[in-house]
């Protein structure tokens, strides 16, 4: 889907919410809106007219090569321009990420213009994957996986967490990521319990659990997965946390289908790790949206309203985490479909004894 059907999209939900038009100002947000992938912008797009982008000087040719097909203004005073641009009428702002000072201003400055919160409306349309956003996921979560599979031919014990994530990190960028998508997390022994550990310079030794959380970034776009394998043979307890949590992963995936309550997804994985006893090992989030943001919305959890979409693409990521002896995550990024989901990260989820 290009960039300007994305707009028509966005200007559909504007008619239907009966708002003249919204000021985008979250890059992510512009970025999906008109492919600008520089660091400073905005977007005013009326419901009815076309779309003005807003940047600085610095940005005028990457404006002209990226958005050939909306009208540019060029200036340091992105607000004050933006606020020439809204006319009378009701306008969205987005109020859960604008300053409380800008807000303040474009509320000064567009005097007589009624100014509401978004809602988060951009984020809601960028739930749902286009075939582009498809394409780009599907290209960071195979050289993700690859790049550990090349990894775990070894040599691993005797290298340090830290060694080994940035080898990692830099066998993706071989294979053609533009960029990681978040800092490595490697944590090897005890280390394993902690969930989001930074690498140090922890030697990892035989008998230890090994948890990696990665992922590349290709077109913008993030991979997410997490595997956890042993230097050499694995204890019985070792065997039996990954178990649990490869069983609670499983649930959690075959309830991530169209129409499904996206709470109802939380609770399959949850009971499984209940009966097997571990959920109260379990102290961490279970699953979020995944795209142009590492974390996104829809976000898996016992609350959260609403229903499974077609074309979502979402982890899921149990754990069991024993505090000072170690931990296990398995992580998938998946595509909801209108049957069977597809994990996108297509990589062994038993548990490896690396020699």
């Amino acid at each position: 889907m290009s960039a300007a059907a994305r707009r028509e999209r966005l200007t559909a939900l504007l008619a239907e919410r009966e708002l003249d038009g919204i000021v985008v100002t979250a890059l992510v947000n512009v970025r999906y809106l008109t492919g600008f992938t520089g660091s400073n912008g905005a977007l005013i797009v009326p419901r009815d007219g076309a779309a003005v982008f807003l940047t600085d000087g610095r940005y005028r040719d990457q404006a002209a090569a990226e958005l050939p097909d909306v009208e540019h203004r060029i200036g340091r005073d992105l607000i004050g321009t933006a606020a020439e641009l809204v006319t009378a009428g009701t306008w969205a702002v987005e109020t859960h990420l604008l300053s409380v000072d800008s807000h303040a201003r474009l509320t000064e400055l567009a005097a007589g213009t009624s100014l509401v919160p978004a809602d988060r409306v951009v984020e809601s349309l960028r739930q749902v994957k286009d075939e582009v956003e498809i394409t780009a996921l599907r290209r960071a979560c195979d050289l993700s996986t690859r790049a550990l599979d090349s990894l775990l031919q070894g040599p691993l014990v005797g290298r340090t967490e830290r060694a080994v994530a940035r080898d990692l990190e830099n066998r993706m960028l071989d294979l053609g990521a533009e960029a990681i998508a978040f800092e490595t997390i490697l944590a090897a022994g005890e280390n394993s319990a902690i969930p989001h550990h930074s690498p140090t310079d922890r030697v990892l030794a035989d008998g230890d659990l090994v948890k990696i959380d990665f992922g590349a970034r290709v077109d913008g776009y993030h991979a997410d997965c997490t595997r956890t394998f042993v230097l050499g043979t694995a204890d019985d307890w070792q065997r039996e946390i990954h178990a649990a949590v490869k069983e609670s992963q499983a649930a959690g995936l075959e309830a991530l289908r169209e129409g499904v309550v996206v709470a109802d997804s939380y609770a399959a994985a949850t009971s499984a790790l209940e009966a097997s006893g571990w959920l109260h090992a379990f102290t961490t989030g279970l699953g979020h949206g995944v795209g142009l943001e590492i974390h996104e919305d829809p976000f898996i959890g016992p609350s959260q309203a609403g229903k499974l979409a077609s074309r979502t693409v979402l982890t899921m990521e149990p754990g069991i985490y024993v505090p000072g002896r170690g931990g296990v995550r398995i992580e998938d990024t998946v595509l909801v479909t209108t049957g069977s989901p597809e994990v996108l990260t297509t990589m062994t989820k038993d548990l490896l004894e690396i020699g």
